[in-house]
């Protein structure tokens, strides 16, 4: 194998991301089955979207009948938040070259967090350290899908919690997060721009207005972020 080391050490970072992954991607399979869509579809989404929470999303947009433009612009408010913290990736992702646009699209909120914890280890050539484990962890979440389809056309399945995987998967990282900097800091602003989000604007809006409220909390106190961190 091409840079065995490189997809070694991947593999070992990526394991909490695909006991999530598998089990997310295996939620999503059984739902497209119990929707009477055909098994393939499934597949091919989680191949060339790959967005986790937007993928689930689109099974209520088909049952709804939804116009383009209205699935075009959930879409955008759904996933905007990646463009926010996608720009502190690009100076990682700078030497690349060609690998670079499947980085981008492979971008997910798990991939970032890894990227951003994991101190860089200078015996990788990080380039492809990076793509291994883009790759691996949408491998996870095909896999999951994958084997979510088979299983759901045989046998009836309720999917009813499945769904909160994802959510313990974020608490994990997030403690990762805090067992690497060491930083509360980051984690109350967090904790009160969600809330001020909750308490103001309506539920439809509140990941966005979350994400403006914390990145004003970080300009307010960047001076304290850059010296805890």
């Amino acid at each position: 194998m091409l840079h065995k080391k490189e997809f070694l050490a991947a593999f070992k970072v990526s394991l909490p991301i695909m006991m999530g992954y598998t089990v997310l991607g295996f939620a999503f399979g059984l739902l497209v089955v119990s929707f009477h869509y055909p098994w393939y579809l499934a597949l091919l989404m989680s191949l060339f979207i790959y967005a986790g929470a937007l993928q689930f999303l689109s099974l209520t947009f088909f049952s709804s009948k939804l116009g383009f433009l209205d699935i075009f612009i959930t879409s955008i408010f759904l996933n905007i938040r990646q463009s926010f913290y996608g720009l502190s990736v690009l100076k990682k992702f700078k030497n690349t070259k060609t690998l670079k646009h499947y980085l981008i699209f492979g971008l997910t909120d798990e991939t970032y967090a890894l990227l951003t914890t994991l101190k860089e280890n200078p015996q990788l050539k990080q380039k492809y350290y990076y793509f291994y484990l883009t790759l691996l962890n949408q491998s996870y979440w095909v896999m999951g899908t994958l084997l979510g389809t088979l299983f759901g056309s045989f046998i009836e399945f309720n999917t009813n919690g499945l769904e909160f995987s994802l959510t313990a998967l974020f608490v994990v990282l997030s403690l990762e997060q805090y067992k690497a900097n060491k930083n509360v800091l980051p984690f109350i602003i967090g904790g009160v721009a969600s809330l001020l989000a909750f308490i103001s604007v309506p539920l439809n809006n509140l990941l966005i207005c979350a994400i403006v409220f914390a990145l004003l909390g970080m300009f307010l106190f960047k001076k304290g972020l850059e010296r805890n961190g």
